[in-house]
């Protein structure tokens, strides 16, 4: 919840606010992102370009015109969040181009200098400056502020959690610069007894948060007492005030309505427990934390909310209450607290900085989500907060992965919003690659990629996630992990890019004979089974127009076994199929083909090419195609075979059905351009038969695809000179023109580009 900053009564604890997660907070995570975050996505991703550089190396926006207030804070606030604010970037907001009002600088790496220049001219009212380099101490920060007079008066909010106090551990009195603060919070720090006396004195303040310091006694709060609404001292571990001392100041803050003595260490303090002993104690109360004290019961809790009837929290994760229905947290009472998926919701949303108590609220939520069977998109934005603010601790991202696989296993992955998925499975690859020793880690984060949803749609690394995945199956003999890794790296090897599937050329050579070694096995037990499969399949993708992927499968002598396993499995088409798909991605690898003339394998494609099965025979005819399209000198067996599969093609393609036939396995492919030399070979029209009947297939089937392709491809002009020419096979012809009126369909609901009218300009 985020600090209080106006005259408002605090509803709740005036905590650090959450990171600024404005890209699943900032809409709806189904609907498009605001225009103003594109737009200032854009400017952030290339900043320099809009930037001059001063003298200093600051930058400094080109565009004279202002940027409107919210604006300017947004963009500040994304700038944060990707941890781009530097002194060369916080130079944008020197200067009156920028006006800033509520400025979020969590994790700057700026200098004092560079602080002060860029938001102390500022009328701020709010700064977020939590977790900034060490270098800027919180005496410098206050410093600058109370240097603008209209701050002194105005800033109502600061953040100042996790920063060094003072250069020197000498005592500075340096926060009555600032009398109109109404909002303090300054955690993880080494602010002591005498620090908490000079900040009492604020005459405006009505919320402090000081958890996690080394304050050892409270009792200069009664300098507040008549002001103060909301405290905040969770794991104040150098207390030292004997409990009744300390309940008698906190009985005496009688404004107080928000108090939090919550304890995530544990350290069984008898506080809580006695403060509910209480019962004309902080009568005005309506939020109470006491999570991690390990003495409370549902009845102390109970009895004492029925005393205080405005009350609408009790948190009490790693308690032993929450077990009753009073304090279950379906009604207007709300509990944090790790007994339903209310209670733990509730402790993620205000927990999401406490790792300790973020790991617990993880633990309960797997033992929930177990059997979950409905998606729920709102669970999973709270993991992703909890995972990205503690990104190094191995606790949560554990129990967070393990959270993740139950939200997105067995097809819950399909209702997710895609912006979703896209941010966890980046988290998930981030934190294998921080704990790379971890094996339950790395194995939740293979079974969550597993989704076909996530490895189809969403976006994300897929090179990093490639890598890991090839290096989990080389070095993984379970065989239900092993079938996982092959498959999803059978569908991650179709989504890399050229240069990528080159950089992972070494590690590849390694899966590829891998994946040999399980078919070799499989074949010589005879066993079809799931994973037989999908080693067939993942190196039919990764063969895919990967012609050093088709080498190191011939080095690894893959023709010889894929042989055998044709002759094991002769009466399985889909075996065929898939083995003839591979065979035929190595045969579009033209300084293979002197590997490929071997006998025995012609022979069985030209026998397979007689199939009855439109896939084996399909395949079979792209070898054949391909082998006999280099003409007579490339050819190096018996000519007379040559000429008695160009007459089989030929004669084979004329008895298939229509290209809008159905096949059981839709080929996919990555470009059309394996079928263009087919396409120019005029002297061979059962090679150019086969090319286009394979390219009017796929239009048929997903033509939107396909004509996008062939436009972008520049494949049409093939299209084109077959049309033209007056020697054209009519058949192949006849396909062709077939294809252009998919096309001219196409271009009528999407456009037409410049060099496709010049072509159609070209051909008339």
């Amino acid at each position: 919840m985020p600090a209080v900053c106006d005259g408002s009564l605090p509803a709740g604890p005036p905590t650090s606010p959450a990171p600024p997660l404005w890209k699943l907070f900032g809409c709806a995570e189904a609907s498009p992102y605001s225009l103003v975050d594109i737009c200032l996505n854009v400017l952030v991703a290339d900043l320099a370009k809009f930037c001059t550089e001063r003298p200093d190396g600051s930058l400094c926006l080109k565009e004279s015109q202002r940027l409107p207030q919210e604006v300017a804070d947004r963009l500040l606030q994304i700038m944060s969040y990707q941890e781009l604010l530097n002194d060369g970037t916080v130079g944008i907001f020197q200067g009156n181009q920028i006006r800033l009002k509520q400025a979020c600088i969590r994790k700057a790496k700026i200098s004092a200098q560079s602080f002060k220049k860029a938001f102390c001219h500022h009328k701020l009212v709010q700064l977020d400056a939590a977790g900034m380099n060490e270098t800027v101490t919180i005496a410098d920060v206050v410093s600058g502020l109370g240097s603008n007079n209209w701050i002194q008066n105005n800033l109502q909010c600061l953040i100042l959690d996790s920063l060094t106090l003072f250069p020197t551990n000498s005592y500075e009195r340096c926060f009555g610069q600032l009398p109109g603060l109404r909002s303090l919070s300054i955690t993880n720090v080494l602010f002591g007894d005498e620090h908490l006396a000079d900040v009492a004195t604020l005459p405006r303040l009505e919320s402090l948060n000081i958890s996690n310091t080394s304050v050892t006694n409270i009792s200069a709060l009664l300098a507040c007492r008549n002001r103060l609404r909301s405290l905040t001292m969770y794991s104040l571990k150098c207390l030292k005030m004997p409990t009744a001392k300390f309940l008698d100041v906190i009985g005496r803050l009688k404004y107080l309505v928000h108090l939090d003595i919550s304890d995530d260490q544990h350290s069984g303090s008898e506080i809580a427990f006695c403060l509910l002993r209480q019962k004309d104690i902080l009568p005005n109360l309506v939020s109470l934390d006491i999570s991690g004290n390990k003495s409370i019961t549902d009845e102390a809790v109970e009895a004492f909310v029925r005393q205080r009837p405005r009350m609408h929290f009790i948190g009490l994760l790693g308690t032993a209450a929450g077990f009753t229905e009073f304090v279950s947290g379906q009604g207007s009472l709300k509990v944090s607290g790790g007994e339903n998926e209310m209670q733990i919701l509730e402790a993620l949303k205000r927990y999401n900085e406490r790792p300790v108590f973020v790991k617990e609220a993880f633990f309960h939520l797997f033992l929930q989500t177990c059997f979950m069977k409905i998606t729920k998109p709102e669970i999973l934005k709270l993991v992703i907060i909890g995972m990205k603010n503690h990104p190094l601790d191995l606790a949560v991202q554990l129990t967070a992965s393990a959270c993740v696989l139950n939200l997105t296993r067995q097809g819950l992955a399909a209702g997710m919003p895609v912006r979703l998925l896209s941010s966890v499975i980046q988290l998930l690859l981030k934190a294998m690659e921080t704990f790379p020793e971890q094996r339950q880690l790395q194995k939740n984060c293979l079974l969550s990629l597993s989704s076909v949803r996530i490895l189809q749609d969403v976006p994300f690394n897929r090179f990093v996630a490639a890598k890991f995945v090839v290096q989990w199956l080389c070095n993984q003999e379970n065989q239900h992990i092993q079938r996982i890794a092959v498959n999803v790296i059978s569908i991650l090897g179709l989504k890399l890019s050229d240069e990528q599937a080159a950089q992972l050329s070494a590690e590849f050579y390694i899966v590829v004979g891998k994946l040999l070694e399980i078919i070799e096995q499989k074949t010589n037990q005879s066993e079809l089974d799931a994973t037989f499969h999908f080693t067939l399949r993942a190196l039919w993708n990764l063969t895919d127009e990967a012609p050093t992927i088709c080498t190191h499968f011939m080095d690894h002598k893959g023709l010889d076994l894929f042989l055998e396993v044709l002759e094991i499995f002769s009466s399985d088409s889909s075996i065929q199929h898939k083995v003839l798909g591979l065979l035929n991605n190595v045969a579009e690898v033209r300084e293979l083909h002197p590997r490929l003339m071997q006998k025995d394998f012609m022979d069985n494609v030209s026998e397979l090419l007689n199939s009855s099965e439109i896939e084996v025979s399909y395949f079979a005819a792209g070898i054949t195609a391909n082998l006999i399209s280099r003409g007579e000198e490339a050819w190096t067996l018996n000519q007379k075979l040559r000429r008695s599969l160009i007459e089989k093609l030929h004669s084979t393609l004329l008895k298939w059905p229509t290209p809008e036939c159905k096949m059981v396995a839709l080929p996919a492919y990555r470009s059309l351009k394996p079928f263009y030399p087919l396409l120019d070979c005029f002297t061979l029209p059962g090679v150019q038969i086969w090319a286009a009947w394979a390219i009017l297939h796929v239009c048929c089937k997903t033509s939107a695809k396909y004509c996008a392709i062939l436009i972008e491809e520049n494949g049409l002009q093939h299209l084109y000179n077959i049309k033209e020419n007056d020697q054209s096979d009519p058949d192949v012809r006849y396909l062709v023109n077939k294809i252009l009126s998919y096309v001219e369909t196409h271009v009528k609901y999407y456009g037409m580009p410049k060099h496709l009218i010049e072509l159609q300009g070209h051909s008339d």
